[in-house]
């Protein structure tokens, strides 16, 4: 399948899926299958124990987002899926980074950390470990003013996503 890069959007996909070993490896096998790059996928339990949420970020254009989502349907384990809409959902990531902080650069570092409402995780010499936690626009302004204190060592979550309001994604658990 062929997507014209010029037709890209940012696509946000939720999608619950029984709670059991595969299931996440048959869903990004299906992205891959497809030519889709996933840019972001983070999976975890939902309240329902037997219930996890996965949720993706790809690149793609309305089509190809729609015929996914009917491929993703046939899947046995997939429960259901929800395409979502920037202005209607929150989205959130987490970077835990540690930075080089010698005594003179921590003053400067303590100012950022209170601008991004970002947390000093881990004090050493040499270095301080941060929590920041937002919207991909928010942690990707963070680490390039890190960048000039230099950065150690990071890791960075893939986005979680919530549709806004009382709607629930699986809401027969409220019928």
């Amino acid at each position: 399948m062929y997507i014209n890069p010029k037709n890209l959007q940012r696509y946000t996909v939720g999608v619950l899926v029984d709670n059991e070993p595969g299931v996440l490896s048959r869903v990004a096998g299906l992205f891959s299958r497809r030519g889709f790059n996933i840019e972001s996928l983070a999976v975890g339990p939902t309240q329902d124990r037997e219930v996890s949420r996965i949720t993706i970020v790809v690149l793609g254009d309305d089509a190809h987002i729609e015929q996914l989502v009917q491929q993703l349907y046939k899947l046995i384990s997939v429960q259901k899926v929800q395409v979502m809409k920037p202005r209607n959902s929150v989205e959130r990531q987490l970077l835990l980074v540690k930075v080089k902080a010698a005594i003179t650069e921590r003053e400067g570092l303590m100012r950022l950390v209170d601008i991004f409402k970002a947390k000093v995780l881990d004090v050493t010499k040499n270095a301080m470990t941060l929590q920041i936690t937002g919207d991909n626009d928010k942690i990707t302004a963070m680490l390039g003013l890190l960048e000039d204190y230099g950065i150690l060592e990071l890791v960075r979550t893939g986005v979680v996503a919530l549709e806004r309001g009382d709607g629930v994604m699986n809401s027969d658990l409220f019928d």
